[in-house]
């Protein structure tokens, strides 16, 4: 599992995680209100993300390999123009559907703006400042509460994937020939049981650490400063929805 989070120094990883929550989900709503034929907005919308990248010191390779988690909505986008009835187009000499192309291109504008946000959202905020970010945007507890043992769960579940995997291959299992997809499942079905098991015992481990529900957070309030910096991109995105209906 690639690591989500990038830790840096940079005036976007020091903005407080709250801010950084409510820009992403304006951003985002203004991406999907945006018409699918207003192409100009999205290009805009792409150049304010590489701005706060920039910023960052976030590269686009590192961006380039998470968003790959879209391409199945990618390979779907590029098959309606071919599938989709309706009136026809010739684009790049092959003859399209029309609404199909439209249809495909929103879906594939819309979702790769999202996953972007979420990608520079999860990588100039750790985990941790996720939750208090949410616990200070009054958030309900049980939402928090849930985000957070999934956080600590996740981490147990791969460290013994990961271990699980490394067994099976000392043990001469190698999963590229497909007579042993039964020892894969098997494997899977074991994991499942162990996660099981495991869950008691996360949450025993929180609960004697002093886990009470919430994430230890910091009582001074965000100052109006780091608010006007943080919204910059939502406010320049809601410009250009405003500038496109």
């Amino acid at each position: 599992m690639q690591p989500f989070h990038r830790p840096g120094d940079t005036p976007v990883h020091r903005l407080p995680a709250q801010v950084k929550i409510v820009t992403a989900l304006v951003f985002v709503l203004c991406v999907v209100a945006t018409r699918r034929t207003e192409f100009l907005a999205f290009g805009l919308y792409f150049a304010v993300l590489a701005g706060v990248w920039a910023v960052a010191r976030i590269p686009p390779g590192w961006l380039a390999k998470r968003a790959l988690i879209e391409t199945p909505f990618v390979i779907l986008a590029f098959a309606l123009p071919f599938v989709a009835g309706g009136p026809t187009v010739d684009l790049l000499g092959v003859t399209v559907s029309e609404q199909g192309a439209l249809a495909g291109w929103n879906i594939l504008a819309k979702g790769t703006l999202g996953v972007l946000v979420s990608l520079t959202l999860a990588a100039t905020t750790s985990p941790r400042d996720l939750i208090v970010g949410l616990q200070r945007l009054r958030v309900p507890a049980m939402v928090i509460t849930i985000a957070t043992l999934m956080l600590r769960y996740l981490e147990v579940i791969a460290a013994e994937a990961r271990r699980m995997r490394t067994a099976r291959i000392c043990r001469g299992h190698d999963p590229r020939f497909l007579w042993q997809v039964g020892a894969t499942a098997r494997g899977i079905g074991t994991l499942f049981v162990r996660s099981y098991e495991r869950g008691e015992r996360v949450h025993l481990a929180m609960v004697s650490r002093g886990w009470a529900g919430a994430m230890p957070d910091d009582p001074r309030p965000v100052g109006r400063g780091a608010w006007l910096l943080g919204l910059v991109p939502a406010v320049i995105a809601a410009a250009v929805l405003g500038a496109s209906l």
